[in-house]
């Protein structure tokens, strides 16, 4: 995974505009790490079982030329990190949900240290619970992307971000259907660390 974000984020460039945009995903960040209950909550869960998160070090801030939020990744030492698109992430909001998504892959990781490039269901599984339980699918952003089906809208779009964010793992291109399909169930009702869905 560390190389696919790899080929996916840069520097941005020197300018003033790439410098602000940057400023503005730290303190983004910064305000989700003491505001944003899920993330409070992701953080202090991972903190008690061993993987802890340093803010200064675990999270990085960078341009990304995908069409990405952001990513988790392994950094060379085995070590996880998190990257957040300081070009795509707009507001407060975006960012909560995106490192609440980021930091639950990183919880299925510290819980079941996932091989990320071998294991298609594993990811798949993390994928499913990412969209669950970040926000990432709450009615008014299905909304505004378009999509106005009432009945299981949920899961449909947990499913279909699923999908889409395996295909940028080349060990799950042309099976990702297959692999969301066959843990779905499974890992849609797993919700931990959380009692229920947020």
């Amino acid at each position: 995974m560390e190389n696919v974000l790899k080929d996916m984020v840069s520097s941005g460039g020197d300018d003033e505009g790439t410098k602000q945009q940057f400023l503005k995903a730290e303190e983004m960040r910064t305000k989700s790490l003491l505001k944003c209950s899920k993330v409070k909550f992701l953080v202090e869960i991972m903190d008690r079982m061993g993987c802890k998160v340093d803010a200064n070090s675990f999270f990085k801030s960078q341009h990304c030329d995908g069409k990405i939020n952001g990513g988790f990744s392994l950094n060379e030492d085995g070590s996880p990190s998190i990257v957040l698109c300081q070009n795509h992430i707009q507001d407060q909001e975006w960012m909560d949900r995106t490192v609440t998504h980021e930091l639950i892959h990183a919880f299925d990781h510290c819980r079941a240290n996932i091989n990320w490039e071998r294991d298609c269901d594993q990811h798949a599984c993390s994928e499913i619970r990412a969209a669950a339980l970040s926000g990432d699918c709450d009615w008014k952003f299905e909304v505004m992307r378009g999509h106005f089906k009432v009945p299981k809208q949920h899961q449909e779009c947990v499913r279909r971000r699923a999908i889409l964010s395996l295909q940028f793992n080349p060990m799950c291109q042309g099976k990702e259907d297959k692999c969301v399909d066959k843990v779905f169930e499974t890992c849609y009702k797993d919700t931990l660390p959380f009692p229920e869905m947020p």
